[in-house]
């Protein structure tokens, strides 16, 4: 038990990869459908490459989505309006006009006998037009109608019956009104002014739009629209070798296609099919191993940035899956170019390629027509890796959206060109998924936010503006602590050189360099490049009180560092860069002043930890170097070169370097560069030989 507890402490990076590797495999295979993939790839208006396509069964021959949509466009735009005739509302206007006839003959002409025949044939004409015209019907306006011609026809609901009639065969209320100025005028032996006033004022709609009807019939149209167009028999030649795709052809393919993943649904079927999923996903997380293993060792080293990568892998298969279960020709909105981009700002532009390729080649069994996809997602990817390739700032961001958007477009256009010979069957609708899935790639940068809190990784973009001088707290330490932020902007030159030599991270190197003493500004007089005045508070201090203040602007500096929210990978500058070293003038002054005194060197002793990088064992040497040189009487080639040669030997030799990957040659390459650049700062000429 015991030897097994000890295998697994020592191998547990490997084994929690392993654990990374399964776990991506499971959910990368069950994200992929479980049906048989077509083995046939062919693309429209291409020759056919492979041998003569037999049918294997009979199958029904599909009708393409475009010829489904065409046919459903006629449906709506041909669609039969529905109205209901309410019928009872005739009777009841019947009593309603002899009513206000009555009152109305009453105010004209009173209780006069003399005009009984005339009232009589008046109120008979006039009840003989209401009838009339709301026997034919007086139709309610409503915006359908707008633009329709006299013949078109609606449905006309009477009773739970319909029948087809045509718009002039129904009145609206205009012609209503022109019906009844028509047939008064044959009218004789009766007061059609009278008349004229009381029919105008008694016409109603009593035809009324039924939308209910009207969606319920265009919805059965609808749903009743066959999806298939012919059959093809079991032996039948479907296509062959050499024979030129058009769109005929195409879509018996597609239909044989889509009847062949039906058939192979079966359980032996599945089983089958996900082992193959499993050996081919396997296959191309191991090739990705493999890469890191050759040429990034660095980063197959921490787990953190495995599961990063992986994630990001996870994360595009499960949104394309997603989107084609809903709808396959939204596939290209899904933003497949964040890969390359949150790789690219994480990493670099070589593995960013890379990742991006197994992404798109895992994505490439879950699509249909792979070879466009595959073909156009990768020219995409490439060109969004050359537009990041210098990422500086966030805002290059929007102008990767732009390349993306017209890249896709671009190779769109030519896929379509190729296939069909014209720009006429371009899907406008495609060209809006392009530019969704573009602007959905600025989502890069609260993504970067997150993954840099919940990974604690650092990117490029982060420290070039962190490196930036006029950020709030360099801007404070220049206000606080003139002479350290002048003394660390001398650091951040010498250390970015010199890390640059060796081989290391620059801007990181730079930006750490930056910080390194932001703990000065608690008690800025209290170190000799802020004292301007002549008055050194340490005089008033015992040694081992001011080593206590000396040493304390490291912990200062870790505290406020994190308090401003800085990476740790920036507080990791701030707490190496003195290591374990003594605070080296107060603890000699303490035993000279002192020599029977017993000396507890931990109060005069720096907390550590040492240096663990290049970068941070840089910055050390740096800082060290160019804060003794500002001490030198005497500033000339050989005072320069003895003071760089002790302090680094120094530093070896007190084993400040020992958990870092520095090595004596690249110590020996920063000692002269050092060199160099100190004589270049105190303007000191080489001399020559005589």
């Amino acid at each position: 038990m015991k030897r097994i507890w000890a295998y697994l402490q020592r191998h547990y990076s490997d084994i929690y990869k392993g654990i990374l590797l399964i776990a991506s495999l499971i959910a990368i295979v069950s994200f992929f459908p479980k049906e048989a993939t077509f083995k046939y790839e062919y693309t429209k208006g291409r020759p056919w490459m492979h041998n003569d396509l037999i049918a294997p069964f009979d199958f029904a021959v599909l009708k393409a989505p475009s010829e489904i949509e065409n046919e459903k466009k006629k449906i709506k735009e041909n669609k039969v309006l529905y109205f209901d005739f309410d019928i009872s509302l005739n009777e009841q206007r019947r009593k309603d006009f002899t009513g206000d006839f009555e009152m109305f003959w009453g105010a004209k002409y009173g209780d006069d006998t003399e005009y009984e025949k005339l009232r009589q044939k008046t109120l008979d004409a006039g009840l003989m037009i209401l009838d009339s015209i709301l026997t034919r019907g007086v139709i309610q306006p409503v915006p359908e109608l707008d633009g329709k011609p006299d013949d078109y026809k609606i449905g006309l609901i009477i009773q739970n019956s319909a029948e087809k009639i045509r718009l002039k065969d129904i009145y609206n209320v205009h012609t209503a009104y022109e019906k009844i100025g028509s047939m008064l005028s044959r009218v004789k032996d009766a007061d059609t002014v009278l008349l004229k006033q009381l029919l105008e004022e008694s016409i109603l709609q009593n035809v009324f739009y039924n939308e209910k009807v009207t969606n319920a019939e265009q919805n059965k149209l609808l749903n009743e629209i066959s999806l298939t167009r012919g059959m093809i028999q079991k032996g039948e030649r479907i296509i062959s070798k050499g024979e030129v795709i058009d769109n005929g052809k195409y879509q018996i393919l597609e239909s044989l296609r889509q009847e062949y993943k039906t058939k192979s649904g079966g359980k032996g079927h599945y089983l089958l099919i996900l082992i193959g999923q499993i050996l081919l996903v396997s296959i191309s997380l191991t090739v990705l191993v493999f890469f890191l293993y050759f040429f990034r060792k660095d980063v197959l080293q921490e787990n953190k940035k495995v599961l990063l990568i992986l994630l990001i892998i996870i994360l595009m298969v499960f949104i394309t899956s997603l989107v084609l279960k809903y709808n396959v020709h939204y596939i290209y909105f899904v933003p497949l170019c964040l890969s390359p981009v949150l790789i690219r700002v994480f990493f670099d532009t070589r593995l960013a390629l890379y990742v991006y390729l197994i992404t798109i080649i895992l994505i490439g069994f879950l699509v249909p027509n792979s070879f466009q996809f595959v073909f156009m997602e990768l020219i995409t990817g490439i060109i969004t890796i050359f537009s990041i390739v210098n990422l500086q700032k966030r805002s290059q961001f929007f102008f990767t959206a732009v390349i993306v958007f017209v890249s896709y477009s671009a190779i769109y256009s030519g896929l379509v060109l190729i296939q069909e010979g014209s720009l006429s069957d371009i899907r406008t609708m495609n060209f809006l998924m392009f530019a969704g899935s573009s602007v959905l790639i600025l989502f890069a940068y609260p993504m970067i936010y997150l993954f840099e809190k919940v990974f604690g990784l650092i990117t490029d973009v982060t420290l070039m503006e962190l490196s930036n001088t006029n950020s709030r707290l360099l801007r404070e330490l220049s206000l606080r602590a003139p002479g350290t932020f002048q003394h660390s902007l001398q650091v951040a030159n010498l250390a970015e050189e010199s890390i640059y030599e060796i081989g290391g991270d620059a801007l990181l190197t730079r930006t750490g360099a930056l910080y390194h003493d932001i703990g000065k500004m608690d008690q800025p007089m209290y170190f000799i490049e802020n004292q301007v005045t002549g008055v050194n508070p340490h005089d008033e201090l015992t040694y081992e009180e001011s080593a206590r203040i000396i040493i304390n602007h490291v912990i200062n500096g870790v505290e406020r560092a994190k308090k401003n929210k800085l990476p740790e990978q920036i507080i990791d500058f701030i707490r190496t860069h003195h290591g374990t070293r003594k605070v080296e003038y107060f603890y000699l002054m303490q035993k000279k002043d002192n020599p029977d005194e017993v000396i507890d060197e931990r109060r005069f002793t720096y907390p550590g930890p040492i240096p663990f990088s290049k970068e941070t064992s840089v910055v050390m040497m740096a800082d060290s170097v160019e804060a003794a040189s500002r001490s030198l009487k005497v500033i000339d080639e050989e005072t320069i070169n003895d003071l760089v040669e002790n302090i680094i030997n120094k530093q070896v030799e007190t084993g400040q370097f020992t958990n870092s990957d520095i090595t004596l040659r690249d110590i020996t390459k920063i000692k002269k560069i050092l060199k160099r650049n100190l004589l270049n700062i105190y303007h000191i000429r080489i001399e020559y030989p005589k």
